[in-house]
């Protein structure tokens, strides 16, 4: 897997510079081989930013999350903040949840957060670790 070495795995989430280094070819390629959010009945929250690049990557992260043949539960809330994410997360007792977003970094940025049950955030260089 090419993403495998890339420097978009960070301390606390998956970003790059849209287009260039995170796109809908790397994101759906990433959360397509996250072999730990397929367990069954597992339920993962996903949510996005206002970023301009968000709308079509939060469809890519839907897309690549219900194409695994796996019985999981994808709660697609759109447009909300990263602590919205968190608290729908517990609210719905969701194993997980995913953000589309690149936090306080600039407009051109766009990445991944993804948080456990507890609302803490899993570590990009821990995907990176996790990515089959």
């Amino acid at each position: 897997m090419a993403i495998k070495n890339s420097g978009i795995f960070r301390a606390y989430d998956i970003r790059g510079k849209y287009p260039k280094e995170i796109n809908g070819k790397i994101i759906a390629e990433t959360v397509q081989n996250l072999g730990f959010l397929f367990h069954p009945d597992t339920k993962i929250v996903v949510g996005r930013d206002c970023r301009l690049s968000s709308p079509a990557l939060y469809k890519t992260v839907l897309n690549s999350l219900k194409s695994k043949n796996v019985k999981i539960g994808v709660i697609p809330v759109g447009l909300i903040t990263t602590p919205m994410l968190s608290f729908l997360v517990a609210k719905l007792k969701a194993n997980y949840g995913i953000m589309i977003t690149a936090s306080h970094n600039p407009k051109e940025y766009n990445g991944l957060k993804i948080i456990n049950k507890n609302a803490v955030p899993i570590s990009g260089k821990e995907i990176q670790k996790w990515i089959i």
